[in-house]
């Protein structure tokens, strides 16, 4: 598949693309909300500065777009074919920064929760991810990635 835009358009087009506040960290955010979770987000203290911080449950979220955090095996996650070396790297320099992030909070002592982009786009798998999100929460687990089964 061939890139539509040109170099210049899609660069501008990808500086376009936020870092925070993203559509699924709000869903995600809301979501707890709504089943009664309090929590801080973006707190800067910590390291990586997690999407969603539960103090009271010493746990910490984050949720990933499948693209820029390359989600092994999910379709979302496919690199594009025009400057593949580029992408690459990008997404290595991202794992990479992603694995330090979550190793610095378990040093810390703050559980960890991944929820990937993929499980919160359609209604069905919506409402078995924050179920999941809401057991771990009050689970001893150290760990969870969401959806685990890729």
């Amino acid at each position: 598949m061939t890139d539509t835009l040109s170099p210049e358009q899609r660069s501008i087009l990808m500086s376009k693309v936020l870092g925070r506040e993203t559509r699924i960290e709000k869903l995600v955010r809301s979501l707890l909300h709504k089943r009664g979770f309090r929590f801080r987000k973006n707190v800067q203290k910590l390291p990586g500065s997690p999407d969603v911080v539960l103090p009271k449950y010493n746990a910490v979220i984050f949720v990933h777009g499948c693209f820029w955090h390359g989600h092994y095996g999910c379709r979302k996650s496919r690199l594009p074919t025009a400057r593949r070396s580029f992408w690459e790297e990008k997404r290595q320099a991202n794992l990479e920064r992603d694995a330090r992030k979550i190793s610095g909070l378990i040093n810390f002592g703050w559980r960890v929760a991944v929820v990937w982009q993929c499980a919160l786009e359609k209604p069905a798998s919506l409402s078995q991810t924050m179920d999941k999100l809401v057991d771990w929460i009050d689970s001893k687990n150290d760990r969870c990635e969401i959806p685990s089964n890729l």
